[in-house]
């Protein structure tokens, strides 16, 4: 199973959101701090802010900040908003069941059981989980933000 760059970001932002509380975090220095590109992020921040994750602040001194808190987002439920289509194999799609075997198939059911069970542990986790360990997690973040000079890739 693999997810998608959608994904990865969301989570990872929502990690340096809340790493932040006391300020608002730009998409530039996420962007930067993760040295990954500025407009796939500004996407995936409007996501996160239309399904409520985090809120958006304009202006000068604008930036973003969790619009719940971190212990009440669940990193299954943002799995499973950034991923619709978690079909690991085309059967898993009812629209392209093509496969000769799918009425007799042991393997679609273990790759259903195994598709829940990694759902299962991500409903274990919550953001404040990820970043329980903040203050290593910042250093790090600082660290690739200064080595990166201000240079954030294109999308």
């Amino acid at each position: 199973m693999r997810l998608t760059d959608y994904t990865d970001f969301s989570l990872r932002a929502l990690m340096f959101v809340a790493l932040h509380p006391k300020r608002l975090p730009t998409i530039a220095e996420i962007a930067a701090s993760y040295r990954i590109s500025r407009n796939h992020l500004m996407k995936v921040v409007y996501g996160l802010s239309l399904a409520g994750y985090v809120e958006t602040v304009r202006g000068k001194n604008g930036g973003l900040r969790l619009a719940r808190p971190p212990q009440d987002i669940v990193l299954g439920e943002v799995v499973r908003l950034t991923e619709p289509d978690m079909a690991l194999v085309p059967c898993f799609d009812p629209v392209r069941t093509a496969c000769v075997i799918a009425p007799a198939c042991i393997l679609r059911r273990a790759l259903h059981e195994a598709r829940g069970a990694f759902m299962a542990v991500l409903d274990g986790y919550t953001l404040a989980d990820l970043v329980a360990n903040g203050s290593d997690l910042d250093a790090l973040l600082g660290r690739a933000a200064g080595s990166q000079q201000g240079v954030i890739p294109a999308a």
